[in-house]
């Protein structure tokens, strides 16, 4: 391989390793009693959502959250009054014998900042509206009037550095996607690069007044972005000799249930793996209590992973970090190129024992019209290796059968066969539209690549034994785009049945660090069942299986299947039940598929923070809701009864509603 100088390879390696785990070396930051740094382990923390004014309900909350694991907790102080309150609830803390660091968030408020600055461990500020300005409009700035705009972002800030260097007070400048001020929306756009800037702007300030007990952190709730800014962030540390600070990983907004995992997970897993990360927040909209064991579960893959098994190293990135860029493969059947990422359900272990079989996976047989009928979530392809199907398949739906069973089979339209490298060089006979060609990854060497590069017939199935599945794969992706080889390439992962969270958290993790990334021409999820499994429990697995390769291509930006609900976690701002409204709000909308809405307490977290979002719900006061069309407020003060009824009314006037009757699919 081709050495590069140490300058070239500063700019193409954005992590310590791309394939050999190591975590990112970072300064430590103190925060109460409990440090921040790679010389200690990743922490985890939550926000409470409870109202700030009521002393005695944050009080109980914070002990929860501690009781399930949290080792910091944040707290809304959007004003001075609750500022001042969080002396009260630090203090009936104490009396507990709790003395969890806590975490103050401000927004627009400076002086509440410097107040709490003065109370507890850390303040954390956002750059796009501590003292800058966002109402949502385009200036252009001169170099004269941006350097104005800074001086004066500096009087403001300068005090907030005093007080923290002073008190031994934390800090974290934690820059998000939705909130960038106008001025730097006018110079670098709503980009990854204008993230970064954002945060070391005030981080250069902290640095004139050497003050360096600081974490950064760069949210979005979009996948792509939060994972390209998090990298250049570090790039851009590095290059400016900067210190390199402990990192915040944090998907903003990633929502409830399944859809919030998996979007956490596709988001900081893929840093995780990459040794970035120094404290993690999963923001779901639940009960806070319920984030830490989220949190948990996906730092704990990283305290061993030192272990893994070796993978050829690389001395530079052969793609752009930073810019999301799908690898360029050929068109072969429906798969790759233009075409989305396809979803294979294994049912190599599942009988296909009658029509019904199919409904896990969303193809659903009408007796009554006599035909077939697919949901959102159908999937593409059914694998079922030697077992063949008794019966017509729906024409949404092709067959994959193990090649020795294909061969003999009489359906070559509608039927393709699986390979193995031995068998395919063996081979004779083959289909005339798509082979499948499945193996570890080490199986598939430069000799064999070269002999199917240009073939227009064939789609490599890819696995791998290795405990660091991402950087393996990863490291395979790359081999073919030094090459220059265009097959298109299929993900496939083996994971227990009974994994629970997990299952989520680890496919969602080692798929959507791949497609973030580009990589990825679909998706082969493989149940690994116990002997005990009953059919029925099986077909449930498929069933979540199969939503769960969904929802990682949606999470990933790579294929919109259903609606998305752009959720905060609430907090102590929030105006209304967060998550009763989400699930009113869901009930109604979920079948409009690639609809994003976002649904949020206060007008902190919205229109800024739901910037993906193509209509949004925001509390703007006691049973008051605000609706926008993207970033425009379309509606105000709309009573909480009527405001789903007016946001559906919103939907409509766009061209963009659908009746649930007039869809010929079965959600």
């Amino acid at each position: 391989m081709t050495l590069i100088t140490a300058s070239e390879q500063k700019t193409n390696i954005y992590c310590p390793s791309l394939t050999a785990y190591q975590r990112r070396e970072t300064i430590t930051i103190r925060i109460g009693d409990i440090p921040m740094g790679s010389a200690y382990p990743i922490r985890v923390q939550s926000m409470t959502t409870v109202d700030t004014m009521d002393t005695q309900g944050s009080i109980d909350e914070v002990v929860r959250m501690v009781d399930s694991g949290c080792e910091y907790v944040r707290i809304t102080a959007p004003s001075v009054k609750e500022a001042q309150n969080l002396e009260n609830i630090r203090n009936g803390l104490h009396r507990l014998g709790i003395k969890v660091p806590l975490i103050a968030d401000i927004h627009f408020t400076p002086n509440a900042a410097e107040l709490a600055a003065r109370i507890v461990e850390k303040v954390r500020i956002n750059p796009g509206n501590y003292a800058d300005r966002k109402r949502f409009e385009i200036i252009d700035y001169t170099d004269a009037s941006y350097a104005a705009e800074l001086e004066r972002i500096r009087e403001k800030f300068i005090p907030l550095v005093k007080i923290c260097k002073e008190y031994g007070t934390a800090m974290r400048i934690g820059t998000n996607h939705g909130s960038l001020s106008d001025r730097i929306l006018s110079r670098y756009g709503d980009t990854p690069l204008g993230m970064v800037e954002s945060a070391l702007e005030f981080l250069r300030i902290c640095e004139e007044f050497n003050y360096f007990n600081i974490a950064l952190s760069m949210k979005s709730s979009n996948t792509q972005v939060m994972v390209e800014a998090y990298r250049l962030l570090v790039q851009r540390l590095d290059e400016e000799g900067l210190k390199p600070y402990p990192l915040h990983l944090g998907v903003t907004e990633a929502g409830e249930a399944e859809d919030g995992r998996i979007k956490s997970a596709v988001g900081i897993g893929t840093l995780l793996e990459d040794g970035l990360g120094d404290t993690v927040r999963v923001s779901l909209t639940e009960a806070p209590e319920k984030e830490a064991p989220v949190a948990r579960a996906l730092i704990d893959r990283y305290t061993s992973r030192a272990a893994h098994e070796f993978i050829e190293p690389i001395d530079h990135c052969p793609i752009n970090p930073f810019q999301y860029i799908r690898r360029d493969s050929a068109d072969v059947y429906n798969m790759g190129h233009l075409n989305v990422p396809r979803v294979i359900a294994d049912y190599s272990d599942i009988p296909v024992q009658n029509l019904d079989a199919l409904k896990s996976i969303g193809h659903f047989f009408l007796p009554v019209p006599d035909k077939w009928a697919m949901n959102d979530q159908g999937a593409d392809f059914i694998y079922t290796g030697k077992n063949p199907a008794p019966f017509m398949l729906p024409n949404g739906l092709k067959e994959i059968l193990d090649h020795e069973i294909w061969r003999d089979h009489s359906d070559k339209n509608n039927k393709f066969p699986l390979w193995t490298v031995d068998s395919w060089n063996a081979a004779s006979d083959v289909s005339s539209f798509v082979n499948f060609i499945k193996g570890n990854i080490h199986t598939f060497d430069d000799a064999f690549l070269a002999t199917i590069n240009g073939n227009p017939k064939v789609v490599l199935i890819i696995n791998t034994s290795n405990s660091a599945a991402m950087p393996e794969m990863r490291r395979f992706f790359y081999r073919l785009t030094e090459l220059k080889y265009k097959v298109p390439v299929i993900i496939n992962r083996a994971y227990q049945s009974d994994l629970g969270d997990k299952l989520t958290l680890y496919s969602a993790t080692d798929i959507g660090g791949l497609l973030v990334d580009g990589f990825g021409d679909g998706i082969l999820l493989s149940p690994v069942f116990s002997d005990e499994i009953l059919i029925d429990e099986k077909l449930k697995s498929a069933a979540a299986y199969n939503s769960i390769a969904f929802g990682i291509l949606q999470a990933a930006r790579t294929r919109m299947s259903k609606t998305e609900y752009i959720s905060c976690p609430s907090c102590g701002r929030t105006l209304f039940d967060l998550q009763e409204t989400t699930a009113m709000i869901r009930k109604h909308t979920e079948h409009l598929k690639g609809v994003k809405i976002g649904i949020m307490g206060c007008i902190v977290n919205g229109p800024g923070e739901m910037a993906d979002a193509d209509y949004g719900y925001v509390g703007m006061g006691k049973d008051k809701i605000a609706l926008y069309r993207g970033q425009e407020v379309i509606k105000r003060s709309v009573t909480a009864a009527k405001a789903v009824d007016e946001l559906i009314e919103l939907i409509r006037e766009d061209g963009r509603w659908i009746e649930p009757s007039e869809r010929e699919i079965l959600v």
